[in-house]
């Protein structure tokens, strides 16, 4: 861990779990920090000690031990992004767990709200109801504090003492920004003035396309390349679809639209820590494809799945990240509501409000999915490319105002 510099920048989010768009976020802010930045300067903070580095994200520690690293030394605290407004201590502690041990954990206190709690406090060893939002006083010496592009379309059906602390933390911010109309209305309704901003994940294309292209012609993804040569749809789902009417709906579905480009469907997991994807889930949808070809991406590697996403045909799933992804090169993307989850609870939705979908919906039911792939599959590359470009442009700008202010 860096020790000696004279202001270190920390980077605070959700990368201390395998999730997609968390670990994306911290490369992508990383960058846009600057490249003139020292590196011995720059940390990478969570709510645990945890190396990605082998899916391709990055070593990241506690704040407590960062405090303690830094010591009387100037600090700069960036929250990268994600959907931190509105992540309680509970679900931040089941995340950071085993799958097995979380499923356990769940079963046991899932409706013992008090019990939870006490659990989640004991085992982060820390207080706060919202985690991922920097704890006051934690460091001597703090230059600005950040919010960049966060989320939190729920916050306001979120427990009060949470919405309360939430608030307190963005009034104490230096700025404050949020990637969607949605949670910057709430925000607004609770006196916190903030200012809209793209998803950073909006910049892997013209960051990282070198890098992506590369790994497409390795290992994985090369593997998946040549196995399908027509092309093949890059599909996602979390374990939220994993009942089985809509998993024979939704191979349904995925048939129908394969079936008339003459594409394969390759299945790959966005995150797995608990409550994000699920491989048994997929291989019971993988059985339900049986006229269309199909294989299950068994890379949790982060440059692998981006690589996945940029050489398919377009991108279908629960993910937002996902679909920004696809988004940044120029493919139809469709996202996929929940079973019963209004359009009103999509990220997905939340996010085009604001940055558009290139003419096709942002996020449809199981049951409309071939339809609305029909819709994105038909926009124009020149229009796809254009959205693309201008939510690039409008995040570097985004971020430049963050960096001047």
């Amino acid at each position: 861990m860096p020790a000696g510099a004279a202001t270190y920048t920390i980077l605070f989010g959700a990368f201390d779990r395998h999730n997609f768009g968390d670990l994306l976020l911290a490369h992508v802010v990383q960058r846009m920090v600057g490249p003139d930045s020292p590196r011995d300067s720059l940390c990478y903070g969570g709510l645990a000690e945890r190396d990605l580095r082998r899916h391709g994200g990055h070593q990241v520690h506690t704040l407590a031990r960062l405090s303690a690293t830094v010591g009387n030394a100037a600090v700069d605290v960036i929250h990268v992004g994600g959907e931190i407004l509105t992540c309680s201590l509970w679900e931040a502690a089941v995340m950071l767990l085993p799958p097995e041990q979380a499923e356990a954990v769940v079963a046991q206190l899932d409706h013992r709200p008090h019990a939870r709690t006490v659990w989640a406090r004991d085992q982060l060893g820390v207080p706060d109801l919202a985690p991922y939002l920097l704890p006051a006083n934690l460091f001597v010496n703090v230059r600005r504090v950040i919010v960049h592009a966060a989320g939190g379309i729920d916050l306001g059906s979120v427990e009060p003492g949470m919405r309360a602390e939430v608030v307190s933390k963005l009034g104490a911010a230096t700025s404050v920004g949020v990637r969607d109309p949605w949670t910057r209305t709430l925000l607004a309704e609770n006196g916190i003035d903030c200012a809209l901003e793209p998803d950073p994940a909006v910049l892997v294309a013209e960051l990282f396309g070198d890098r992506i292209r590369r790994r497409a012609g390795h290992g994985a993804c090369a593997r998946i390349d040549s196995g399908f040569p027509g092309g093949y749809l890059a599909v996602q789902c979390s374990a939220d679809f994993g009942d089985d009417e809509t998993l024979s709906q939704l191979a349904s579905q995925l048939e129908r639209i394969a079936r008339d480009r003459h594409l394969g469907v390759v299945l790959f997991r966005a995150g797995a820590a608990p409550w994000h994807d699920d491989l048994a889930c997929y291989r019971r949808l993988a059985t339900r494809l049986s006229a269309t070809p199909v294989a299950l991406f068994d890379s949790l590697d982060l440059w692998d799945i981006c690589a996945l996403i940029a050489h398919s045909q377009g991108f279908i799933g629960s993910s937002l990240h996902g679909g920004i992804v696809a988004g940044a090169f120029a493919l139809p993307r469709l996202g996929l509501l929940r079973p019963a989850q209004p359009p009103g609870a999509s990220k997905q939705v939340a996010f085009a409000a604001a940055w558009g979908a290139a003419g096709a919906p942002a996020a449809v039911p199981v049951h409309e999915l071939a339809a609305g792939m029909d819709q994105a599959m038909a926009t124009g590359p020149a229009l796809r490319k254009e959205l693309a470009r201008e939510l690039a442009s409008a995040c570097r700008a985004a971020f430049k105002l963050v960096q001047d202010g």
